[in-house]
């Protein structure tokens, strides 16, 4: 069976943020989508295998953040005999995106939208399939074994591959971005907002460390096969960013100044870790890091806010 194919979307930039697809006995199906900016890439590496759009079985989203599953309406639309496969709580917003395009619109404009993420549409309901935790589907010769994740996001999922030997892990198996690895594996996690949980975070980690995979297929960026090495990195990141979310929660911060001290905080961290490796802080890894360690500080400040002012 043949290896997954990487497909590079080219989403800011290249090397960032990755689909896969998968070939079985002249058949395909993806994983991930990225946006609709990134159709063609997709279109092409199908081409590229000589399967047809026609032969498209799934299309697989590990969860509904639009870096991973905003472009699914155009690609179900291209390959007309597939099925979406996602998360239970992934499938309405799939159905209807409209919610998540209004949150993001609301976020970044209409004009920065647009150009992140081009159209957002519907995928109709009939061609939708929930996939429940350890459920199983066989796909000619691959049984393909889906494993909720939470910690990242409350709807996500990760897809392990008896073809390959090998599980997608979209978010919850970290970021490994190939061009900071000159000093050997180094990887963090995403605590991006509005669901991040570091004990849950910490539970996906180990759940696909101990999943028997032999590989990591990361969708920010590709393969990894250091699997134990990354999930001592990850649950060494996770265990300072639930120290700074333990700290914002009990500081004297205002909430509104909680994202800035928690992005503080993170650069602080990643600075000294990188120090450590030998891999100083240059302008240039700032710029790198710059997107994930704002998002990942505004992650840890919502939930400090949601654990300060808990619903009753």
């Amino acid at each position: 069976m043949s290896a997954p194919v990487t497909i590079d979307c080219q989403y800011l930039g290249p090397q960032f943020a990755a689909a896969f697809l998968l070939v079985e006995n002249g058949r395909a199906a993806f994983v991930e989508n990225n946006t609709a900016h990134a159709h063609g890439h997709l279109m092409a590496a199908l081409e590229k295998s000589g399967v047809p759009p026609e032969a498209v079985d799934y299309v697989i989203i590990t969860h509904v953040h639009l870096d991973h599953a905003s472009g699914s309406a155009q690609l179900m639309a291209a390959c007309p005999n597939a099925t979406l496969l996602a998360h239970p709580r992934a499938a309405p917003h799939v159905i209807d995106p409209s919610k998540l395009v209004a949150s993001a619109r609301k976020v970044y404009g209409d004009a920065e939208f647009a150009r992140l993420y081009g159209d957002v549409g519907p995928v109709p309901e009939h061609r939708v399939r929930i996939m429940q935790d350890n459920e199983e589907l066989t796909w000619g010769s691959r049984r393909l074994k889906f494993l909720h994740t939470r910690g990242h996001a409350n709807h996500h999922f990760c897809v392990l591959d008896s073809g390959s030997q090998g599980i997608f892990t979209g978010d919850a198996f970290g970021l490994r971005y190939p061009v900071l690895q000159s000093h050997g594996l180094f990887t963090f996690p995403s605590t991006s907002p509005t669901d991040f949980d570091p004990a849950e975070a910490r539970a996906a980690v180990r759940r696909i460390a101990e999943s028997g995979a032999r590989s990591a297929y990361l969708t920010h960026f590709g393969q990894v096969t250091e699997l134990q090495e990354a999930a001592q990195q990850l649950l060494m990141h996770l265990d300072v960013s639930d120290k700074i979310l333990q700290d914002a929660v009990v500081s004297d911060v205002t909430d509104e100044g909680l994202d800035g001290w928690c992005m503080a905080q993170l650069r602080e961290h990643f600075t000294r870790t990188l120090d450590a490796r030998g891999m100083p802080m240059t302008p240039q890894t700032a710029e790198i890091l710059k997107l994930d360690i704002d998002l990942n500080g505004q992650g840890i400040a919502h939930t400090a806010r949601k654990r300060r002012h808990p619903k009753v």
